[in-house]
This record gives structure tokens, C-alpha cells and sequence, in this order.
């Protein structure tokens, strides 16, 4: 049932389950994902572990380190949100959705992709009116001294490839004989495999 081709294969290399262009933009928004995350994450650890150090032998960490980090959960977060749902791993309440046949499950799955997709793009929307007042304003990071707006840039950006990402899974679903839980994650319970 499953296409080895739509998934991670081996090495978790990303393998996009769309035609064409679409195919090709999955996959190079899934590889700047995985850069991001991983270096966000790295010079988070790098950042802390020095700042602890320099607290330790010197009495005294960097002044700015709390901001970094600061910056970088938001950077991760937002990247993340879009990473999740490219690899169908956000939280679902699935009790009903698993008792279906496979037709209905993917209607309702097109339903939930088009809905989030919708939510997304809302908030996305909302997150650059908020950007757009913190510009207005003028705040400044007290010690790194840049405007305050530039680390919330992530915000509709991550908003805007996760909609992007429900909008395709939605796509994909409905070209597909199978259930899809993102472009290229098959849904694969095993119990719920029903043919209608």
C-alpha cells in the first residue's frame, strides 16, 4: 500500500511524494527546514555551554547570550512547525478518523488539511499586522541594539510553508488512491487499512 518512493528513505533523506515543480520546491523547503533546525539547535547548545563557562570561571556570562536564545527558540519553533507537518508528525485525536474505511479517511484528512491549511494562513496574516506594529514602534533588543521586529520574521514565515505544506497534503490526497498524512508520509496503521 505504501510507496517506498514518497518517503524518507535510509539515510532520512526527504523524498517528496508530489509531481514536478511542486515535488522540487517540497523537497528544497525540506532541506533549508533540516539546516535551520539542526543549526538553530547546535548554536543554542554552543551559546549556552559557553555562557555557562564563562559564569563558572569567570563569574560573569555574556550579556547578550539570553537574547540570542531568545531568538533562536523562536527560529526553531516556526521552522519546526512546518518540519512537522512535512513529516506528519503533529498531535492528532484520531479515535474516529481510525475506525474509518480508507475513502472516508481521506476525505476527512483532505477536510483537516484544507482547514489547517485555512488556520494557518489566518494566523500567518495576523503575525504580520503584529510584526508591522513592532516596526512601527521602533523596540530594540537592549543588547544586541537591533530592532525587535526582525526575530519575529519567522513567525508568518514557519505560518506560511506549514499552510503551504497542509495545502499540498490536501493536494495530494485528493490525486491519491491512498491516505497521506503529509506529501510524502502514507498514513500506515496497520488496523485501519479497510478497503471501503
Amino acid at each position: 500500500m505504501s510507496d517506498p518512493s514518497n518517503e524518507m528513505d535510509d539515510t532520512g533523506t526527504f523524498e517528496s511524494g508530489l509531481p514536478g515543480i511542486l515535488g522540487v520546491i517540497d523537497v528544497a523547503i525540506s532541506k533549508a527546514e533540516a539546516v535551520i533546525l539542526a543549526l538553530g539547535v547546535i548554536l543554542m547548545a554552543v551559546n549556552t555551554c559557553i555562557n555557562v563557562i564563562l559564569r563558572f570561571v569567570f563569574g560573569e556570562g555574556l550579556f547578550f547570550s539570553g537574547e540570542i536564545n531568545r531568538i533562536l527558540i523562536i527560529m526553531i519553533t516556526f521552522a519546526g512547525i512546518g518540519y512537522a507537518a512535512r513529516h506528519g508528525r503533529h498531535i492528532r485525536m484520531s479515535a474516529i478518523y481510525d475506525v474509518l474505511p480508507t475513502m472516508p479517511r481521506r476525505i476527512l484528512m483532505i477536510v483537516i488539511a484544507l482547514f489547517t491549511s485555512a488556520v494557518m494562513f489566518f494566523l500567518c496574516y495576523y503575525s504580520v499586522g503584529y510584526i508591522t506594529d513592532l516596526y512601527s514602534r521602533g523596540r530594540i533588543l537592549p543588547a544586541l541594539g537591533f530592532p525587535i521586529w526582525i526575530i519575529y520574521v519567522w513567525v508568518p514565515i514557519g505560518f506560511t510553508v506549514t499552510g503551504t505544506q497542509y495545502l499540498l497534503t490536501a493536494i495530494k490526497n485528493m490525486t491519491s488512491t491512498d491516505v497521506y498524512l503529509s506529501t510524502g508520509v502514507v498514513d500506515g496503521y496497520a488496523d485501519t487499512e479497510k478497503e471501503v
